[in-house]
């Protein structure tokens, strides 16, 4: 008995010493592995493939708010990879601070302006986004706020709330309706024909679009003409923004463009706020030189309570939600994961913004 419990002690010694030297191991394979830093709490589809591919460490920050600035810095040092959204500023002052290790941006978002792209292309670092995936979701917002501002569906609910529903009247809260109508799309793209493929069985008897090169690749599919910029805002009773943010974007719907729309046409922006000098949006809906407009954008975002354009009733103002469904923000979250990965083992990501 005496021997067999010298024994079991021996054994039991050499089973923890196993134990430590194999979890040893472990920390230093993991410590061996390329560093990643995720900047929001993404949806789990992402983390999922973050945590079972075995080929990353990760560090996250554990909310849904955006991660303060000088948190953000301490924790992108040393990294190889960061996963970030939109609301993250990837400037040189982030990839000074990150160093030489750093190898992947991947971003949660189809938009870019967050980048510094010059700063990116001149380190040599790999940037995957996340286009495609959001196309539906955005597509369905941009039709439902299109009906909600053209209907006046927020004024008419406020109304019931509040007491204002009282007999009926033969033009209280008319809006104007899609049939027989001419719908203008700034920036043909994938989302642009996706909502005129949306709003077709609403009978729309035009689509009509503008952009800097003509996509007519694109505009076979919904049978849209190409129209220059005077008349897209010209002919539309509704014009919707579906452009990038870029230079040559930046303002462009502006008093030039509000001034030739019809009294009866409404304005939708689903895009950027950056592409509306909102200024001059404000002067157009309050003058009633146009009929209405609906953003799910706004520079800049949060905007601020008490500015101009939430005193006007025909102004429908969403907090940016375009691509906000649960399926939607997992795939994007997956797409970003997967980009990050592939960015890593120096493959090509399956959506690499090409700098």
């Amino acid at each position: 008995m005496w021997c067999s419990g010298i024994a079991l002690r021996r054994l039991q010694r050499i089973g923890v010493e196993v134990s430590a030297c194999r979890a040893a191991g472990f920390q230093r394979a993991m410590s061996m592995l390329p560093r990643v830093y995720v900047t929001r709490q993404v949806p789990p589809d992402g983390l999922d493939i973050l945590r079972k591919s075995g080929q990353v460490q990760f560090e996250m920050w554990d909310s849904d708010d955006p991660v303060p600035r000088n948190e953000l810095l301490k924790r992108a040092k040393g990294c190889d990879g960061i996963l970030c959204v939109l609301t993250e500023k990837i400037d040189a002052e982030l990839l000074d601070a990150a160093g030489p290790n750093l190898k992947v941006v991947s971003t949660m978002s189809v938009g870019f302006d967050h980048l510094s792209l010059d700063e990116l292309k001149k380190r040599k670092i790999c940037v995957g986004y996340t286009p495609d995936v959001l196309t539906d979701a955005v597509a369905e917002l941009t039709v439902a706020l299109l009906l909600t501002t053209s209907r006046r569906l927020i004024e008419a609910t406020h109304e019931a709330k509040t007491g204002g529903w009282g007999t009926w009247r033969t033009q209280w809260l008319c809006g104007y309706e899609l049939a027989n109508s001419t719908v203008g799309i700034l920036g043909l793209g994938r989302i642009g024909v996706a909502i005129a493929e949306r709003l077709k069985p609403f009978k729309v008897k035009k689509f009509i679009y503008t952009d800097v090169a003509q996509r007519p690749e694109l505009a076979d599919m919904i049978q849209a003409e190409y129209v220059s910029f005077d008349e897209v805002a010209k002919q539309s009773d509704f014009l919707a923004v579906c452009c990038a943010l870029t230079p040559e974007t930046q303002g462009i719907c502006n008093k030039n463009l509000f001034t030739k729309m019809k009294k009866n046409s409404i304005f939708i922006n689903t895009s950027r706020g950056g592409v509306v000098n909102q200024e001059d949006l404000y002067e157009a809906l309050s003058t009633g030189q146009i009929a209405g407009a609906g953003l799910d954008v706004t520079t800049p975002e949060p905007l601020p309570t008490n500015h101009p354009l939430f005193t006007l009733k025909n102004c429908v103002i969403l907090p940016h939600i375009a691509s906000a469904s649960y399926t939607t923000r997992n795939a994007m979250s997956a797409l970003a994961a997967n980009n990050l990965l592939a960015g890593l083992r120096g493959e090509p990501m399956p959506k690499e913004l090409k700098l």
